[in-house]
């Protein structure tokens, strides 16, 4: 088993970490059992290693990407979460990284990469597009806000620029001027109906 993890450390050009050692020797343990415990403790190591390989990616965030986890979670099987809906687990050969993402269909798989290295670099590039569709988001409510401002200034300021609600209020009072005009006209359409037949039942009379 030393043998193994000095193999490692000369394969990776330096001496490892013993936290490292001690996560390669977990791997080699488990390869050589079918028990159920030491199988998820190799997946765990195996994410623990992926997850010190994210470090640099971590450390480059934005200050404002708190949305994004980089938190391993226990349970039957580990799994490194990357933001709220995607996560990098392994496969059934225990040696294959899958980065999925929960959607409203159903879990989409992003990536499959069996070197650590690689999906790092799968993860790194997931993360940029995420931050891509979240400045976009933001550009979007940034355009709508400034548009609303320029309106509330042209009205404020006796702008050309017409609120198509005052339009509609515009054309409802219209409407009922117009509605109280012809009721006035009936009325007084009435009462001359009703005048002329009392003049002519009094000359009969």
């Amino acid at each position: 088993m030393i043998d193994g993890v000095e193999g490692a450390a000369v394969a990776s050009g330096g001496t490892r970490r013993l936290a490292e050692a001690v996560r390669q020797a977990k791997i080699a343990a488990a390869s050589r059992s079918d028990v159920v415990v030491d199988i998820r403790e190799a997946d765990r190591a195996r994410l623990e290693i992926l997850q010190e390989l994210l470090d640099g990616l971590i450390a480059d965030l934005p200050a404002d990407s708190e949305f994004f986890d980089f938190a391993l979670s226990g349970g039957l099987q580990p799994r490194l979460w990357i933001d709220a809906t995607a996560h990098v687990a392994m496969a059934r050969d225990r040696r294959t990284y899958r980065l999925s993402r929960e959607t409203r269909v159903g879990r989409v798989l992003l990536a499959e990469a069996t070197d650590p290295r690689v999906m790092a670099d799968r993860v790194t590039d997931y993360v940029a597009e995420r931050i891509v569709e979240r400045d976009r988001a933001l550009a979007v409510g940034d355009g709508i806000a400034e548009r609303v401002a320029v309106g509330v200034r042209s009205r404020a300021g006796g702008g050309a620029a017409a609120d198509p609600l005052e339009i509609k209020a515009g054309r409802a009072k219209e409407g009922l001027l117009a509605a109280m005009w012809l009721m006035l006209g009936i009325v007084l359409g009435a009462g001359a109906l009703l005048a002329l037949a009392y003049y002519r039942g009094f000359a009969l009379n």
